[in-house]
């Protein structure tokens, strides 16, 4: 529920599409939450990282080039 909602707060991603990417991060281990620019990928990234740290959650959230 965490990954779903942090999907569709800080990716605009909707439910289905939070649903989806969440099951690849399960059974892949990795999900492709959007290509952005690199300062938005930045704050992105921040803002994610710091956000389930707070809420006591082991996401990992990273960029790196397309």
């Amino acid at each position: 529920d965490f990954v779903v909602h942090i999907l569709e707060k800080f990716f605009a991603k909707t439910s289905d599409e939070a649903q989806t990417i969440m099951m690849q991060v399960h059974q892949k281990g990795h999900g492709i939450a959007g290509i952005f620019p690199f300062e938005i990928a930045e704050t992105k990234v921040f803002t994610v990282t710091n956000r389930a740290k707070s809420d006591q959650h082991p996401l990992k959230c990273i960029m790196e080039p397309e």
